[in-house]
Formats: C-alpha cells, structure tokens, sequence
C-alpha cells in the first residue's frame, strides 16, 4: 500500500469515527430533549424536532428485521472497506472518499441504534412536505449516495472503475 493510501484510509477512518460521533451525539440529544416531548418547532410548518423510535427501514417498512438491518449494514460496510482498498490513490477517485465515508457513517451509525436499542433514534420532521421523520445517518446515506451516482454517472468513464471489478487480473503474456 502506497503512502497516500495509507494517508487516504488514515483520513477516511479519522472522519468515519468523526461523522458516527456527531449521530450519535444528535440521537443521544433527541433522546434527552425530545423523548415524551411535544414536537419542537425550528421552522413553523416547515421542520421541526420529532422523536421517533423507527423499528424499520425507511418508511418504516421491514419492522422488526433487526438481524436483516444488521445483516445488510455489515456487507454494505464490507464492500465500501474493499472499494477503499482496491481504489488507486490517484486524484480523480479522492472524491469517492468522503461519498463511501459518508455511507459507511450512516449505516453504522443507524446499525449501532439497531444492535444497542433494537430501534433507531430518528427525530428530524420535514413537515412542509409530510416526510417521514429521519435522523443524520440518514441524511450521510442519501446526500452521499445521491452524490456519488451523479459521480458515477458523469464524472468517471467504465475503464476508471475497472478496479471495482471482482474478476481476477488476466494473465499478461510473455513475449
């Protein structure tokens, strides 16, 4: 592993304990503030403060599917952890860093509520537009995984992701 690989990961796992730190610190917050509260009003009609014990998945849906969620976290997780490592430290893929940081963040920071509470601690209510309530994970999860498609689609071209790829490397042959 190259220097700045080793830079990069340093700096990917430095911000992944960063960003799980600050979910939990706002769950632990809502938690305190919000639990058995009325809703708080940041913004009349338009957001507010909400605590929520979600038992499922987005939507609520697939509730109590404890071991699923943590399932799916940890391959999500364990690809993002070979995406790191197979990524050549060239500029062009520093981008993809903090996207697949900010995944990772998400899923486990909603994998711990998961595991230590059997629930998530969700507490954000975007009520301008009825969307189901959330917390900062989730906001990590979709910002980052919004961005990285964009990316994706527009920025790289199917040879610069060849070292996603999971076939092995042809045998080159001696002349």
């Amino acid at each position: 592993m190259s220097k700045k690989k080793k830079i990069l990961f340093a700096l990917d796992l430095l911000i992944l304990c960063i960003l799980i730190a600050l979910d939990q610190f706002t769950k632990y917050l809502a938690v305190i503030k919000l639990k058995e509260q009325k809703p708080f009003e940041i913004i009349p009609g338009v957001l507010e403060l909400n605590y929520l014990e979600n038992r499922g998945a987005a939507f609520g849906m697939l509730k109590n599917q404890k071991f699923f969620f943590v399932f799916i976290a940890f391959v999500i997780i364990g690809l993002i952890i070979y995406f790191l490592y197979k990524m050549p430290d060239k500029k062009k893929y520093d981008i993809l860093h903090p996207l697949l940081v900010m995944i990772a963040s998400g899923a486990i920071g909603n994998m711990i509520d998961r595991i230590r509470l059997d629930y998530v601690v969700d507490f954000i209510y975007a009520v301008i537009i009825h969307f189901p309530i959330f917390n900062v994970a989730d906001i990590y999860v979709t910002v980052a995984t919004f961005l990285l498609v964009i990316v994706l689609l527009f920025v790289y071209k199917e040879e610069d992701l060849n070292f996603l790829s999971f076939k092995q490397n042809k045998i080159r042959e001696i002349k």
